[in-house]
Order: structure tokens, then sequence, then C-alpha cells
């Protein structure tokens, strides 16, 4: 698995695998009786690969599989590693927050240059947001690389699901 792309915070890949995607999908109904090291979770053609809560941390990722039927011999499965979903919105709310306040302390500033007043502060402020956007970001890549050794288990367990059932 290569993860060498060193801005995507959620790597994604996609593959095509030479079996129906029922027997895939299938397969991975099956594997949530046959082992106990993940939390598999299935809906419609959507399958949710889980670190078990007791061996999750914050950062632990999940595995998130679309597996399509191609033709009725051939499926195409798109993966997603991301956080957990309630982290990434956490993050995604903040940055959020930050791109409102930059552009707000901007417009304050212009506003103030505008008027002739002193802007020195909002100006303050707004390099104050860009310094925090980069501190989520490294916050996010380390986190990810954290959670890295577990996304290797994900999709260690994946290919082996995905082998058995081929």
């Amino acid at each position: 698995m290569s993860l060498t792309n060193e801005i995507v915070l959620r790597p994604r890949f996609k593959f095509e695998v030479t079996t129906n995607n029922e027997t895939l999908l299938k397969g991975f109904e099956d594997s949530k009786l046959n082992q106990n090291n993940f939390i598999v979770s299935r809906i419609d053609d959507h399958v949710f690969i889980k670190i078990p809560k007791k061996d999750q941390h914050f950062w632990s990722p999940q595995l998130h599989l679309e597996i399509n039927e191609e033709d009725s011999h051939k499926s195409v499965v798109h993966g997603l590693f991301g956080p957990n979903p309630t982290v990434w919105t956490m993050f995604m709310f903040f940055h959020f927050i930050v791109a409102v306040l930059f552009f707000g302390f901007g417009i304050w500033a212009y506003t103030n240059a505008t008027l002739g007043n002193s802007y020195a502060i909002q100006i303050a402020l707004s390099l104050l947001m860009i310094v925090i956007w980069f501190a989520l970001y490294f916050a996010g890549r380390i986190g990810r690389s954290k959670g890295m050794s577990e996304m290797h288990k994900l999709h260690g367990f994946m290919k082996e699901t995905i082998r058995a059932y081929r």
C-alpha cells in the first residue's frame, strides 16, 4: 500500500478485483464472525472496518470501502482511510471557525484602514489565524502518523479478506 502523498490527510486507493461484488461483500460480512480483531459493518455496497473500542486511541483510523460491480465477474474497490467521523467533524469545524475568523479580521482591518484608523491588531489576529490553521494541519499529520500502523493492519485485513473470497 502506497501512502506517499505528503499532503493528503485521508489517503484513498482504488483497484479492480475479478470477483462479483456481492461475493466480496458477503465475505466481509462473514469476517465479522470469524475474527475479533476488527469491527466490520456493511451498509449496501459500503463496508466499514474499525479498530475495536478497547484498542482505539484518539487518532485511530477506520477504513471505508465501497465495492461496486463493474460487470458480473469484476468489481472495483474504492478505499478511504480516515479518522473517527467525530474527530474528522471536529477538525473540519475548527478549520471552518479559523477561516471565518480570518476573513472577519481581514474585513475589520480593511474597514479600519479605509477609515484611517489603526489596524495592527486586526492584522496580528489574521496572522494568528494562519498560524492556528497550520497548527491544525500539523496536528492532523501527527494524528495520521500515529495511526499509520493501524492503517497497515486495516489494509492487511482487507487484502486477506478479499484474497480469501476471490
